[in-house]
């Protein structure tokens, strides 16, 4: 099967049961996004497959011939650099989900004809599925409010 991640075409071959997060962390070495909950309910697992969220966690790789995922290390976005500018995270292991979520979100959020005003109410409702143990939640709604006002 084959899988473009992060802009560079890999063929895989691998157990059908195999999960996307565990086709990048353990046959690709990209270990950015993380195994939290392995439920689908933490959001530590987000990437970005063609271009939308998703819970990596959930999806079987091989379902996934020919697609395109962006991972956290594939990323060039401003939200990063808010994210270090407002301290959006204290322990880290939630951010890469964190940060994969938020640029999904705003393509999302931005990109619709009559883009909503997202007020911090809207980003925590639309970042609902990431969850940060350590509470950095101001931290992280502060981050994507200030790209979502460029």
């Amino acid at each position: 099967m084959d899988l473009v991640v992060n802009g560079d075409r890999h063929t895989l071959e691998m157990d059908p049961r195999t999960t996307l997060l565990d086709a990048l962390r353990e046959h690709l070495g990209l270990t950015g996004a993380k195994k939290g909950c392995d439920h689908g309910q933490c959001g530590a697992c987000t990437v970005l497959l063609e271009g939308r969220r998703v819970n990596s966690c959930l999806i079987l790789a091989v379902t996934l011939d020919g697609a395109s995922v962006t991972t956290v290390e594939g990323l060039a976005h401003p939200v990063q650099e808010k994210f270090l500018e407002h301290d959006g995270f204290q322990c880290g292991y939630c951010t890469p989900g964190q940060i994969c979520s938020s640029v999904g979100m705003l393509d999302e959020a931005l990109s619709d004809d009559d883009p909503p005003e997202l007020s911090d109410a809207e980003i925590r409702e639309r970042m609902s599925g990431n969850l940060c143990r350590c509470g950095a939640y101001p931290n992280i709604v502060r981050a994507i409010r200030e790209v979502a006002a460029r």
